[in-house]
């Protein structure tokens, strides 16, 4: 009882974070796009350099550990946004009588507001070039810019002509594209997300409504054989562009939340790109403010009568008893259809994380899309 007494008084450390030094400087928590690192300072360590004017020691830098960190999984996607807004946290580290580390976070929720979605939201869809924009109200559905709204057009730009673009769309839609973000250096292209993620703050601080943005991993896992598709999530600064979003949030005071967009530009294309007449990356954004909102994304009779006709149509063109690969009815869509005939029905009566979930009807919906375009 004495060795664990003495265990547990001596092996932990204990650090209070530091709102002016952007978190916690001694135990300091941060995210390398795959995994969580913790790295901790010795400060015991550090060694005397010399003395200032007044006479006092000069320290140097303490010696750092550094250490992969695990977190639950329902528990990142906080610490992910709490990093990214630079916010104070506090971190207890405890070694066990076995010799692990156990790691401790608290952080302080009541600096992060609540979102009301009394009058709606503003949903963002975030893409390699800019952003898409839709002012989504209480009914989950599209609402018209108000009169006197402009776009805050930053008079800090003016590096040549269309270098931001603002590309306004019916109903509540906008886009605002910056080609320079695919392919600018570091420092510019830090610059040019500062600039982006003032603009769509000033817009929702105009509307009077949070902000909803999509929590995505653009990491190495998510490299194929696709090379267009991997220079694209290389060069993606996504976590850049969402960390730029929720510091300038935290600096203004506003709500905001973030939800994965699984599917999101799927159920755009299929149910909203054809009646709202728009790019399929503003109709994501609507998905993306539904789903934060909380309204389930049905299947209706139009689109069940779409794939029937789909079906059709693929039937006609090729014997389905012989198909002939790369036209038509292939292997593949017919297999596609298939799962799709036994989803539809039931899908929505399925809880709301089954209809998120990555084998859902939308999958096979993505699937059948990039095979008949």
């Amino acid at each position: 009882m004495r060795e664990e007494w003495r265990a547990a008084r001596r092996n932990r450390l204990y650090s209070r974070g530091d709102e002016t030094k952007g978190g916690n400087p001694n135990i300091k928590v941060s995210f390398d796009g795959q995994d969580f690192r913790l790295t901790v300072s010795i400060s015991h360590l550090s060694e005397q350099t010399g003395m200032d004017k007044l006479g006092r020691p000069k320290m140097g830098r303490a010696p750092r550990v550094e250490g992969r960190l695990w977190l639950p999984e329902k528990h990142r996607d906080l610490v992910r946004i709490w990093l990214a807004m630079k916010l104070p946290y506090t971190v207890e580290l405890i070694r066990t009588l076995e010799g692990r580390y156990l790691v401790h976070l608290t952080f302080d929720l009541g600096r992060v507001r609540e979102p009301d979605f009394a009058k709606g939201c503003l949903a963002l869809d975030t893409n390699p070039d800019g952003v898409a924009l839709c002012n989504v109200n209480a009914l989950g559905q599209p609402e018209p810019w108000p009169a006197g709204f402009n776009i805050p057009y930053p008079s800090n730009l003016g590096k040549y002509e269309g270098e931001f673009q603002v590309i306004t769309y019916p109903n509540g839609f906008l886009y605002i594209r910056i080609p320079d973000l695919a392919y600018a250096s570091g420092f510019r292209r830090d610059y040019l997300i500062g600039v982006l993620a003032r603009v769509v703050v000033d817009i929702a601080f105009f509307l009077g409504k949070p902000i909803v943005l999509e929590d995505l991993d653009f990491g190495k896992d998510r490299l194929d054989t696709n090379k267009k598709f991997n220079r694209m999530a290389s060069n993606f600064p996504f976590a850049k562009m969402v960390g730029a979003v929720c510091r300038r949030v935290a600096k203004e005071g506003m709500p905001f939340k973030a939800v994965p967009a699984r599917h999101t530009s799927t159920i755009g294309y299929w149910k909203y790109m054809k009646r709202y007449a728009v790019p399929v990356h503003c109709v994501a954004a609507l998905s993306i403010g539904r789903r934060a909102m909380g309204f389930k994304e049905r299947v209706t009779k139009e689109l069940e009568q779409l794939v029937a006709r789909i079906k059709r149509n693929l039937t006609r063109e090729v014997n389905p008893d012989t198909p002939g690969e790369g036209k038509g009815m292939t292997r593949g869509v017919r297999a596609c259809l298939r799962r799709l005939d036994r989803k539809l029905p039931v899908y929505n009566g399925l809880a709301p994380w089954q209809q998120e979930a990555y084998c859902s009807v939308w999958h096979d919906l993505k699937q059948l899309a990039l095979s008949v375009r």
